[in-house]
């Protein structure tokens, strides 16, 4: 009988790609797969973060902590224009609403996109240890990847599970990593600065 909190390894995973947002979401997360005996390779793509030099600081951050486990690690493109473009009519909406789940559902595509390039079958992401982020849209967007890209499997996890939200905190001031204070585009950065005035 599983643990009602245990990670649930799908049958016949030992490689996945993880769409990791940024080093301190990744940390408790690719430790755990490494204990567990999963290969993970690091799919860096978030051309939602506002502005470029915020995108380069954490872009840099997941970079060293991928070297220095010797886990491989792709830099996705930056194309913060065409993100503007496919979120067109939604930059009013929101956290959580539907700009996220359209911002999801991109970042998923083209993780799976990679995944199969590389030949491996399954794909997950560090969207799904955030409290922040609603985990039903995460979900929702690697299923429509999957579903759209053949031969590939999402792996629906909530990375919050097991204590991995704990580790994270450690291994952030282990690393002393850089801990961004909004989501990464520039509407979560305007509703994260209303919620501190409004404190």
């Amino acid at each position: 009988m599983k643990k009602k909190n245990e990670i649930i390894i799908p049958e016949g995973l030992t490689e996945v790609v993880l769409h990791a947002c940024c080093a301190p979401c990744s940390t408790a997360i690719v430790e755990w797969m490494l204990q567990h005996g999963i290969k993970p390779t690091i799919f860096y793509f978030n051309p939602n973060i506002y502005p470029q030099k915020e995108y380069e600081i954490r872009k840099e951050e997941s970079k060293r902590h991928a070297e220095s486990l010797g886990v491989g690690w792709i830099d996705g493109d930056y194309d913060h224009e065409n993100w503007l473009a496919q979120i067109k009519g939604l930059e009013n909406e929101p956290e959580r609403g539907s700009r996220c789940q359209q911002c999801f559902r991109l970042r998923m595509m083209a993780t799976a996109l990679e995944a199969k390039r590389l030949g491996i079958s399954f794909f997950t992401t560090t969207l799904a240890s955030s409290r922040w982020k609603s985990l039903e849209q995460v979900d929702r967007a690697g299923r429509d990847a999957q579903e759209a890209v053949e031969g590939t499997t999402y792996w629906a996890q909530n990375w919050r599970k097991s204590g991995l939200q704990d580790r994270r905190n450690v291994l952030l001031k282990e690393y002393g990593f850089y801990n961004q204070l909004y989501c990464g585009c520039e509407f979560s950065m305007r509703a994260a600065n209303a919620e501190v005035k409004s404190e």
